[in-house]
């Protein structure tokens, strides 16, 4: 039975355009191929990856904090309350009006005591600001090595300047080195933040990451597998592109420079409008749908990879959305947060005001945000 559910996973018929089997993409004559096999060093890799950012956070995202005076708010423990804390954990974290007058029967508390009991409760399970610093920095610092390795692999392929090209030969085209580390250096990633997420900062698109990190691997996979590399390679290197800005913006607000906060803000959302919503779905996506027609009649695989695309290209709009609320702030309100983020609850000197303030002060993919191929 497993012998037949392989063969009919890889039917070439399912992946590959028709008159082309997967013998064709055998190493023969100094050609390389992409294979399935390759990609099992995405695992290793991305432990290895996991180490990596444990010793960067802890050796020079931590000391860089320190010089930038990014401390966490010191925060007051809730009570015990054995019946609050039950509640709590098993009911809701916000609880009803309805519900907050049924405790304070219970409890003989009165209705401030017990918002202030239910904020201070909310904000022992946030993170702090270092954490969130941290984070960000190393994103920041992959971000922008992964861009710059994805120039220097792209830049003088002629694919990288005529979009015909990426389909030139296809799918027979072999596999060049570069393209080889650039994706491992990318799948490992999404692998190590997809294993990552439950210890990371969670925020309100943490749903929405899931579904973008696990498209982005098999996107990944199946243009790596099914040899769509070229158009790969170019997707990751579009998106790189902002996600630096994203988390550069994040660590100056972390850190309060406010201004060069608000200005990378404007920054990154002019670019992200730019290679999301216009470079992504008119060019790349529009290359993937039209061009293969040009030589192949559409197989499973075409429909396959440009719906995974389509996918992405929903969760950009989603994001972008978000940025052009927080471009709204910016312009017309005082801007003061990340619709994304996690909030962190705060009493005002006479405990007497409960606000919002959220600390990261961009919105956007992460594709992570962002997408690989993505």
């Amino acid at each position: 039975m497993l012998q037949t559910v392989s063969e009919w996973l890889w039917w070439d018929r399912l992946w590959l355009p028709a008159n082309v089997y997967w013998s064709d993409l055998e190493d023969k004559e100094g050609y390389v191929y992409a294979k399935a096999s390759h990609l099992y060093a995405a695992l290793p890799c991305a432990i290895c990856m996991l180490l990596v950012r444990y010793l960067f956070e802890r050796y020079m995202a931590a000391p860089l904090a320190n010089v930038w005076g990014v401390r966490d708010r010191i925060r007051l423990t809730a009570e015990p309350h054995p019946l609050l804390e039950n509640y709590f954990c098993s009911k809701a974290r916000f609880p009803s009006q309805a519900d907050v007058r049924s405790l304070c029967k219970k409890t003989s508390w009165s209705e401030r005591r017990l918002q202030v009991w239910f904020r201070r409760r909310r904000n022992q399970n946030r993170p702090g600001l270092r954490k969130r610093f941290c984070e960000a920095s190393w994103r920041c610092a992959f971000y922008f090595f992964a861009f710059v390795c994805g120039i220097l692999a792209l830049y003088d392929k002629p694919w990288f300047h005529n979009l015909k090209e990426v389909w030139a030969g296809f799918p027979k085209q072999s596999m060049l080195p570069s393209q080889y580390w650039y994706y491992i250096l990318e799948t490992s990633f999404y692998l190590s933040l997809l294993l990552s997420l439950s210890s990371d900062v969670k925020r309100k698109d943490f749903k929405e990451q899931v579904i973008h990190h696990t498209a982005t691997l098999i996107l990944l996979s199946f243009s790596w597998i099914s040899n769509y590399i070229r158009i790969g390679t170019l997707v990751m290197a579009v998106h790189d592109c902002a996600d630096v800005l994203l988390e550069c913006g994040k660590l100056f607000n972390y850190a309060k420079w406010h201004k060069a906060s608000n200005a990378m803000f404007v920054v990154f959302a002019a670019v992200f409008m730019v290679t999301r919503l216009i470079i992504f779905p008119f060019w790349l996506i529009h290359c993937t749908w039209v061009y293969p027609l040009e030589d192949h009649a559409p197989f499973f695989g075409y429909y396959f990879f440009n719906m995974m695309l389509v996918v992405l290209q929903v969760l950009h709009l989603y994001w972008a959305v978000l940025i052009s609320r927080m471009f709204y702030k910016f312009l017309f309100t005082k801007l003061e947060g990340d619709d994304r983020s996690d909030e962190e609850e705060e009493e005002d000197s006479d405990s007497a005001k409960e606000r919002n303030h959220i600390l990261s002060h961009i919105n956007g993919s992460g594709i992570r945000g962002r997408a690989s191929g993505h």
